[in-house]
């Protein structure tokens, strides 16, 4: 059911896009730290949703459609945000966010085509190492220097950090959008490969 726990879980990570969109518009520092928390919140969601299912065992078809596309919306609109305002050091972090959205549209692409061939396309670990770099560089992007300073860390290259950790996310990007790609040609091989012809009678 969508009232489901972990089902209101995933929608609270589409539910948050508007307002982190309002407070990254908002420049001021201590929007650009709510923009981070709200951020992290919901990024955090995406453990807790699948976590609460599994032990409760309420996965259901709503919760496994909503998961992933949850997951895109918010890491899309975080990386358009950061590009639309300029907040990627100069713009030499603006190539891993695009390596990221590609990734994102590719494994959404392949697991469409792979769903009509009734195969699924597990999450790897390497993938969720992914995920939590990507997470961890976005939430401190949105942050930026400005938002540490709000808390007295205004020492720490706070943007620095995000922007390696988005490197780091877009290294293991390029790893595991290849696992996923080859997975999906072997399976278009195997579905473009001879079949069998009619039954001939003795």
């Amino acid at each position: 059911m969508p009232t489901d726990l972990p089902n209101l879980l995933t929608l609270s990570r589409i539910a948050a896009i508007p307002l982190l969109v309002a407070m990254v518009a908002l420049r001021q520092p201590w929007a650009d730290l709510a923009a981070c928390v709200v951020f992290s919140a919901a990024a955090i969601t995406d453990y807790f949703d699948g976590k609460i299912a599994r032990r409760r065992q309420a996965v259901s078809g709503f919760g496994r459609m909503l998961d992933p596309i949850a997951d895109k919306l918010l890491v899309g609109a975080a990386l358009m945000l950061l590009a639309g305002f300029d907040r990627l050091g100069g713009g030499l972090a603006l190539y891993p966010a695009i390596l990221i959205l590609l990734r994102e549209i590719l494994v959404s692409g392949l697991r469409e085509y792979l769903a009509q061939l009734r195969v699924g396309l597990p999450v790897t670990p390497l993938a969720k190492w992914k995920t939590g770099f990507q997470m961890g560089a976005l939430g401190t992007l949105l942050a930026g220097d400005s938002g540490a300073a709000v808390l007295g860390l205004g020492v720490l290259p706070v943007s620095v950090i995000g922007e390696a950790m988005l490197w780091t996310a877009a290294a293991l990007t390029l790893l595991t959008g290849w696992d996923y790609l080859t997975a999906g040609l072997r399976h278009a091989g195997a579905e473009d490969g001879p079949r069998p012809g009619p039954a001939v009678r003795p």
